[in-house]
C-alpha cells in the first residue's frame, strides 16, 4: 500500500468540480473522477450549509448512493432525498449541530458488491456462498475495499479541504437499502471513525431475490446477525438508527428487522443510542426516505 500522503496527492490532482447540480439550500460542490487505489473512480459531492465558515468546525455525515441525494432532475427516477432542503431547514431552525454532508456515488454494476458485508461471507454455507459471490457480488466482494476508500482516502481528503470535526463523536455514515446495510457494517468495522449509523429501509434479507429471502434466511440474514453479535460497537459512544415501511420492497423487512432488534437489545443498545421505527404505508423509495430523513438526522445531530 502506498503512503497516505501519496494517496491524498493523487486524489487532489484528479479532481474537477462540476457545477450542473441544483440545490435550494446551501452550496453543493461536486467532484468528478475522484480517484482511489481501492475502488473504481467515482463522483463525490460535498454539501455545505448557508453561511459555511472556515473558521468554525462542522460534523460530517457520509451518505452512500450519492447520486440520489440532491437533485431529482439528475436521478434515474426523478426522486431524491432532498438533503439540501432537509438539512437546510433543520439548521435554520437550530435543531441540529452545524454539519456538512458528503455524498458518495455508487459505481452502478458493483453496487451490491460494495455494500454487501464482506466479513460474513466466510460463514455462509458453501453452496449458498458460491451463488452469492458469483451471481450477486459478480465474483468480487468489494465492501472492505470500499470502507478502506472511505476511511483512508476520502475522509482524510475531506478533513484536509473542509473545516470538519474529525473525531468519531461527530462523524457519521448513512444510507438506505443496501446502503443502510453497508452503514451498519461500517460502524462495526470502524467504530473509532464512525460514531453513528443511519440505516433506512435496511436490506436485511441480503438477497437480490426477495421471494427467496425466507428460504435462505438461515444461510444469509442469520449469518449477518451472528456477525453483529460479535462486532457491534460500544453503545456508550455509538448511535444506530434503523427504520422500515411496509410497501414495495419494504414489505419483506419486518421479520428481519425484528431479529436484528433482538441482537441490538442483547448488546445493551437502548433508546438513548438506538431506535428502530416503523412507517406504515411507506415504500422503498427516495420519496419516503426524504419525508422521514429529518428523524434520523435529529437523532444523530441534535443540539
Amino acid at each position: 500500500m502506498k503512503t497516505l500522503s501519496r494517496s491524498i496527492f493523487l486524489l487532489i490532482s484528479s479532481l474537477s468540480i462540476a457545477q450542473n447540480y441544483t440545490v435550494t439550500k446551501g452550496t453543493l460542490k461536486v467532484y468528478n473522477d475522484f480517484r482511489s487505489e481501492f475502488v473504481d473512480n467515482r463522483t463525490v459531492a460535498v454539501w455545505l450549509p448557508d453561511g459555511y465558515n472556515k473558521n468554525q468546525k462542522y460534523a460530517v455525515l457520509y451518505l452512500n448512493d450519492g447520486q440520489m441525494l440532491f437533485d431529482a432532475n439528475r436521478t434515474w427516477n426523478k426522486q431524491s432525498w432532498e438533503v439540501d432542503e432537509v438539512f437546510g431547514k433543520l439548521l435554520s431552525e437550530k435543531k441540529i449541530k452545524d454539519c456538512i454532508v458528503v455524498g458518495v456515488w455508487n459505481n452502478g454494476d458493483y453496487r451490491h458488491s460494495e455494500y454487501f458485508p464482506e466479513k460474513m461471507i466466510k460463514d455462509i454455507p458453501e453452496k449458498t456462498r458460491k451463488i452469492v459471490v458469483e451471481e450477486q457480488l459478480m465474483k468480487k466482494p468489494r465492501a472492505d475495499n470500499y470502507l478502506i476508500f472511505l476511511t483512508s482516502e476520502l475522509k482524510p481528503w475531506i478533513d484536509k479541504n473542509f473545516s470538519t470535526r474529525t473525531i468519531s463523536d461527530t462523524t457519521f455514515i448513512g444510507g438506505s437499502s443496501m446502503g443502510g446495510l453497508l452503514s451498519l457494517y461500517a460502524i462495526c468495522e470502524y467504530p473509532n471513525i464512525f460514531g453513528g449509523a443511519i440505516c433506512m429501509s435496511t436490506h436485511l434479507p441480503m438477497t437480490k431475490n426477495e421471494k427467496l429471502a425466507m428460504v435462505v434466511e438461515s444461510d444469509l440474514a442469520s449469518k449477518f446477525r451472528d456477525y453483529l453479535q460479535l462486532h457491534l460497537p460500544n453503545p456508550e459512544n455509538h448511535k444506530i438508527y434503523m427504520d422500515y415501511g411496509d410497501q414495495t420492497l419494504d414489505q419483506y423487512y419486518k421479520f428481519f428487522q425484528e431479529k436484528v432488534d433482538v441482537v441490538l437489545k442483547a448488546k445493551r443498545f437502548t433508546s438513548k443510542n438506538w431506535t428502530t421505527k416503523f412507517f406504515p404505508s411507506d415504500d422503498h423509495s427516495e420519496k419516503s426516505w426524504s419525508a422521514r430523513l429529518q428523524i434520523p438526522v435529529q437523532f444523530m445531530l441534535k443540539r
